[in-house]
């Protein structure tokens, strides 16, 4: 598949996932400290307001083509809704590159196989055969195999450079340092939709 992309310049190989930023739990690091300064995690749950997120959702596709993320945060969890605007979005930011086609890997969680999300794909492709744009073509990985996706290391060096390991940080701090590890500009949230 990655040969396949390759030969097409105007393709993009993309390994798409969600992951949940912490704002009270530090990812898994390792610490050296001198006998005297013995290094101790703190108990951040009491530093949030009550009603505050304990942690916020992102969703990211690593391209193959530039070794860049495209990232969105979300308001909320990441749920069918939400995954359709990404791939919309993401449809865009590659046509506005004339690309054709999106050669999508990613996992089997239930807002990526949800009846709603697949509807949604045909529907975009048989728009863009008629009106152009990118067309999405979804390539599973199996079950339980998240070493498959080439994003998962982006996500932990991501959370282990924005991690405050004193203090719980703002959502906003959360995102805006997010977006600065990885060069990319802050959006806005991706949302449902009101009705």
């Amino acid at each position: 598949m990655i040969r396949w992309a390759a030969s097409h310049p105007e393709w993009v190989l993309g390994f798409g996932d969600e992951c949940w930023w912490s704002r009270l739990h530090d990812p898994n690091c390792s610490a050296w400290s001198v006998e005297e300064e013995v290094v101790r995690l703190l108990d951040k749950r009491d530093w949030l307001q009550k009603g505050e997120a304990k942690a916020l959702a992102c969703y990211g596709l690593l391209r193959g083509d530039t070794g860049k993320l495209l990232l969105r945060f979300v308001q909320g969890r990441p749920v069918s809704e939400i995954t359709e605007a990404f791939l919309a979005w993401v449809g865009e930011v590659l046509a506005a590159e004339g690309k054709q086609a999106l050669l999508l890997i990613w996992d089997n969680a239930a807002w990526h196989t949800s009846q709603r999300v697949r509807a949604w794909i045909s529907r975009h492709n048989r728009q863009v055969r008629k009106h152009g744009g990118v067309r999405i073509v979804v390539c599973w990985l199996p079950t339980k195999s998240p070493w498959l996706n080439n994003i998962e290391p982006k996500w932990i060096h991501g959370k282990r450079a924005v991690a405050e390991p004193n203090a719980v940080l703002a959502g906003e701090e959360v995102v805006r340092r997010a977006c600065a590890y990885y060069a990319h500009p802050v959006l806005p949230h991706l949302s449902k939709a009101v009705a």
